[in-house]
């Protein structure tokens, strides 16, 4: 893992220059919450009968970007990564196999195809999910940011139980 560096999103911006710098800002809160931290410890879990880990959290993350900009934004044939039929909730079960070294390069990667995909699209763009309905461009920011924010909440959680660590 590298350091993270988080930049505070733009008060005074359009509303692009907003909504990306927000989905950046959560992105690498996320990656702050799993600095200096070794495969043991990203793979602590919080409490029982909760499971959740930090890496669990990166690949899940991994696959909501995934699955938001690739299949639903750009209509790419990208199948889950770590999910499926079998385990639907695959992304958050890290097995012994698994490595914080593979998550988090899948999750940059899937980050980076997630800002090509959005590129020179406007936000009133609209895509339709077969199963779900139509998503405009600003939806899918708006519901990245939720959702980073709401696992990023469970990633200070986790952190805090790991070593102590607290802060935003």
């Amino acid at each position: 893992m590298t350091t993270a560096e988080r930049l505070q999103a733009p008060r005074t911006a359009d509303e692009r220059t907003s909504l990306e710098g927000w989905l950046d800002f959560h992105r690498a809160t996320l990656a702050l919450k799993c600095e200096g931290l070794d495969d043991a410890q990203l793979r602590t879990a919080s409490a029982p009968p909760s499971g959740l880990t930090l890496l669990g959290l990166v690949r899940h993350m991994a696959e909501v970007e995934r699955s938001w900009f690739r299949r639903v934004l750009a209509q790419e044939d990208a199948p889950p990564i770590w999910y499926g039929e079998a385990d639907p909730d695959g992304d958050f079960h890290v097995t012994d196999g698994d490595t914080a070294q593979d998550a988090f390069a899948t999750w940059r990667e899937e980050i980076a195809k997630a800002k090509e995909a959005a590129a020179g699209r406007s936000l009133d763009d609209v895509v339709t999910r077969p199963d779900r309905g139509d998503y405009s461009l600003r939806w899918i920011y708006l519901h990245m940011i939720e959702e980073y924010a709401r696992h990023n909440g469970h990633a200070d959680l986790l952190r805090e139980r790991i070593d102590g660590a607290t802060g935003d």
